[in-house]
């Protein structure tokens, strides 16, 4: 009996008294073991909050540039009129516009079924790293590689213009 009442005197001893009487001191105790601090209030406002305050005293000022023009709505049709009249194709061009919205709908549909599975998402963004460590190592390491690359570029750049 003598010793427990030595041990909570050591204790209330090294407890300050504030911390020992309030609530939410207690439950720091339990949460941490740092003693509980009272917060802090500065009394001069500008203390907090010196960044922003000293980002609002740089001047800032909005300038164009006067060598661009701005953009004609008008002219902006016409331009676009001109164009569609001088396709050959047009059925083919809206089939492509619409078959293009179709399949960014179709693969948001499809990433975000993707996505809800639980594992599968990590498992791609793995497949997605490793690939691009692939091709980093493949094509941009080395100069010989970088050239080759861009060699297949142009080619395919021919192939779809139809130059080739």
């Amino acid at each position: 009996m003598a010793a427990a009442s030595t041990s909570m005197a050591a204790t209330a001893a090294l407890l300050p008294p504030r911390a020992a009487r309030t609530p939410v001191a207690a439950a720091a105790r339990v949460a941490s073991s740092l003693p509980y601090m009272p917060p802090r209030f500065s009394s001069h406002p500008a203390k907090r909050c010196s960044e922003p305050r000293r980002l609002l005293l740089v001047p800032i000022r909005a300038s164009s540039d006067d060598t661009s023009a701005p953009v004609d709505a008008g002219e902006l049709f016409t331009d676009l009129k001109e164009k569609w009249d001088a396709l050959e194709n047009k059925s083919t061009v809206i089939l492509y516009g619409g078959g293009a919205i179709v399949a960014v709908w179709l693969s948001s549909v499809v990433v975000g079924a993707i996505n809800s599975v639980p594992l599968l998402p990590k498992i791609m963004e793995l497949v997605g790293l490793g690939y691009t460590g692939w091709f980093v190592y493949r094509y941009l390491l080395f100069k010989s590689s970088r050239k080759e690359l861009a060699e297949d570029i142009e080619g395919l750049k021919k192939k779809i213009a139809g130059t080739e």
